[in-house]
């Protein structure tokens, strides 16, 4: 495996802090998702943040490793599956409620009918400070699962590091549009040679939405590592032309449909198409990412496999990740979710997931988020550090700051917190 990026050293150093605590533990007959379609009965070892072994049938509860273990947590009865990705959002946007009143033609149009920041509601909300709406930006995907989120903004070292919920990808580059970028060859130049360039194009039913992917082809800037968020403009000759270079698409469903009356046409959707699913924020979207996976299924009736991919493996391999995230295996990182077993496939447990089926998160090996009924299962020194939070009646345990950032926003918003449209209660 090649070298670790800095957010992976930020988070090796996040598990090494009471290593006698978190450096062996083993997650015990767990029905582990070893693809979208399947699941096996499984142990699973966890070193230093990553999957150490994985012991299946005839294995379970055999000795791992020379490594004593620290804690053993019975999930008998919990499917795992790997961290969700989120492919796109704005994090400091999702305390906001959903502005506009479309369809538009573009993102250049809602943009102009929304952005009056001396107004309510947006002159409020831009007063919470800035790093307090970065970290509820990081509680939302927590809370539905997410483990690593792509946030389309400067990579901001001092909040994304240590003690942030989740992973935030920080080897990337990124415009955000043609209409809104003043040196996109510039910010394209800047962008490591094996590292995704994203950036919003034909966010618009218009002509000069269709036409956004020629001109950026015309720049030079359409390739390998390019990565068009939206796309809902692209014409048929559009997508010829993406997949001709490479592109790979984030597909935005429930943001599209509100600030454009419609998102991806289903033929261009599909398992021989290269695409992530990402949330966007709370400005557009109707919820969480797991929101964006149940209404890209019932909306496309696209194969459930697929949209399991999406949030998985396929979108760790446009956002180019390296530490085998997206999957459950020996050495990747151990970001991980438990959901209630039933008698179906991961996918099919995927798609009709909702919040309250979110029983445990873990980042890096490190429980970021529990229920109540999980947290029992759990010794106390390992949910040292985590605040309860209520979401829509929903209860957790959440590894965040939940109630110094309550305070600091009901200082700007008063008492009625919403979180990608839910209500926040402590």
């Amino acid at each position: 495996m090649r070298g670790l990026r800095k957010a992976d050293r930020l988070t090796e150093r996040r598990c090494s802090v009471d290593e006698d605590t978190y450096s062996a533990l083993r997650l015990t007959r767990g029905w582990v998702a070893r693809d979208a379609k399947t699941s096996v009965r499984a142990d699973l070892e966890i070193s230093e943040g990553r999957i150490s072994t994985m012991l299946v049938g005839n294995e379970l509860g055999e000795k791992a490793s020379g490594k004593a273990v620290s804690f053993e947590i019975d999930l008998g009865d919990y499917l795992i599956l790997p961290g969700l990705l989120n492919a796109h959002d704005h994090l400091e946007f999702n305390l906001f409620p959903r502005v506009g009143s479309g369809p538009y033609q573009s993102l250049a149009e809602w943009a102009g009918d929304v952005y009056h920041p001396l107004r309510s509601p947006l002159r409020e909300h831009l007063s919470v400070p800035k790093r307090v709406r970065l970290l509820w930006g990081g509680l939302k995907n927590l809370l539905s699962g997410v483990t690593t989120v792509c946030h389309h903004n400067p990579y901001e070292e001092e909040v994304f590091g240590e003690g942030f919920p989740i992973h935030v990808v920080n080897r990337y580059g990124w415009a955000h549009s043609l209409g809104f970028e003043a040196n996109l060859a510039e910010a394209f130049d800047r962008t490591p040679t094996d590292a995704p360039f994203i950036i919003h194009l034909g966010e618009g039913t218009d002509l000069k939405s269709q036409e956004e992917i020629f001109e950026l082809d015309r720049l030079g800037l359409l390739g390998p590592t390019t990565v068009i968020v939206h796309g809902v403009g692209l014409t048929a000759e559009g997508h010829a032309l993406r997949r001709q270079r490479g592109v790979a698409l984030v597909w935005c469903p429930t943001s599209n449909v509100f600030t454009l009356g419609r998102t991806l046409d289903a033929q261009f959707l599909g398992r021989d198409e290269t695409i992530a699913l990402g949330s966007d924020s709370a400005l557009t979207a109707r919820g969480d990412l797991l929101h964006e996976i149940k209404d890209a299924y019932q909306w496309t009736g696209l194969e459930v496999g697929w949209i399991y991919s999406i949030v998985t493996e396929g979108a760790a391999s446009i956002l180019r990740l390296r530490n085998g995230e997206g999957t459950i295996q020996e050495d990747a990182t151990a970001d991980l979710i438990a959901i209630k077993g039933g008698n179906l496939t991961p996918a099919e447990t995927l798609v009709g997931a909702d919040l309250e089926m979110i029983e445990l998160v873990l980042v890096s090996g490190r429980p970021h988020l529990v229920s109540m009924q999980m947290a029992k299962r759990w010794p106390a020194e390992m949910l040292a550090g985590l605040e309860p939070v209520e979401i829509d009646g929903v209860r957790r345990l959440v590894r965040a700051p939940v109630s110094w950032m309550l305070r600091e926003t009901k200082k700007a918003i008063g008492t009625n917190i919403r979180l990608a449209g839910r209500r926040v209660e402590a």
